[in-house]
C-alpha cells in the first residue's frame, strides 16, 4: 500500500464566494507544485463567482444551500465528502459554520487572512479582516494555515507567513499583499500533510522533517 507521500491527495474544497483560492489550488496541481487531485468543490449558494469559476475550469462542483427545505445541511456536506473519499477537506472562503464529522476529525483546514489569534472569530472575513488590522495600527500582517475545530478559527495552526503593512495601505492593497502569502501558505501545508509530516500535539502542530515522515510510515 502506498503511503500518503507516494500518492496524489484527493481534496474537497469548500468555496464561499469568489474561488480565488480554489483557482489557487487548481493552478497548483496543474503545474506539478502539489500532488493533489480537486475531487469536490461544494458552495453554498449557486450564484457566486466562485461558482462559475468552478464549472469553467470543469472542477466538479456541488451547491448544497442551507435552507429550511432542506434541513440538516452540515450533515449533507460531511456525508458528501465521506462518500468522495477525501483525505483532506480544504476552506476556501467558505464563511459559514460548519460542524464537522467525527469521521473527518484532523482532516479540514482553513487558511485565514490575518495572523491568529488576532482578527479571528466570527464576522472576521474579507475586506473586514484587513480593516481591522489598519485600525489597529498594525505593522505586520500575513496569513495562517489551521486545522478546524467547533470554534471559528480557533484550531491548531500548522504555519504563518507574514508581510509589512503600509503607511498608505487601504484595506484592498493590504488585502492583495496577504493573498499572495496565502497562495504560498495553502499549498505548503497540503503539501505537508500530505507528506505525513503534521502531528497535533495539544494547541500546537508539530512539522515532522522528512525522514520521521517517511519511518513513521513504513512503521
Amino acid at each position: 500500500m502506498k503511503s500518503n507521500s507516494e500518492r496524489a491527495l484527493r481534496l474537497g474544497v469548500l468555496i464561499g464566494g469568489g474561488g480565488r483560492t480554489l483557482l489557487n489550488l487548481a493552478e497548483c496541481i496543474e503545474r506539478d507544485d502539489l500532488s493533489a487531485s480537486i475531487e469536490i468543490v461544494i458552495a453554498p449558494r449557486a450564484n457566486l463567482p466562485g461558482v462559475e469559476r468552478a464549472r469553467d475550469r470543469n472542477l466538479p462542483i456541488e451547491v448544497i444551500e442551507p435552507v429550511a427545505s432542506q434541513p440538516h445541511v452540515d450533515e449533507r456536506i460531511n456525508q458528501r465528502l465521506i462518500d468522495t473519499n477525501i483525505d483532506l477537506v480544504c476552506m476556501a472562503g467558505y464563511i459559514r459554520y460548519l460542524r464537522i464529522d467525527r469521521a473527518l476529525h484532523g482532516k479540514v483546514i482553513n487558511i485565514h487572512p490575518a495572523l491568529l489569534p488576532s482578527f479571528g472569530g466570527r464576522g472576521m472575513y474579507g475586506l473586514a479582516v484587513h480593516r481591522a488590522v489598519l485600525d489597529h495600527g498594525c505593522k505586520v500582517s500575513g496569513c495562517t494555515v489551521h486545522f478546524v475545530d467547533e470554534h471559528y478559527d480557533n484550531g491548531p495552526i500548522i504555519l504563518q507567513r507574514t508581510c509589512p503593512v503600509l503607511d498608505d495601505d487601504t484595506p484592498e492593497l493590504l488585502a492583495a499583499r496577504v493573498f499572495t502569502e496565502e497562495c504560498q501558505a495553502y499549498p505548503q501545508a497540503i503539501r505537508l500533510f500530505g507528506e505525513g509530516r503534521l502531528r497535533i500535539e495539544g494547541r500546537r502542530v508539530r512539522i515532522l522533517p522528512p525522514q520521521s515522515a517517511a519511518a513513521k510510515a513504513g512503521a
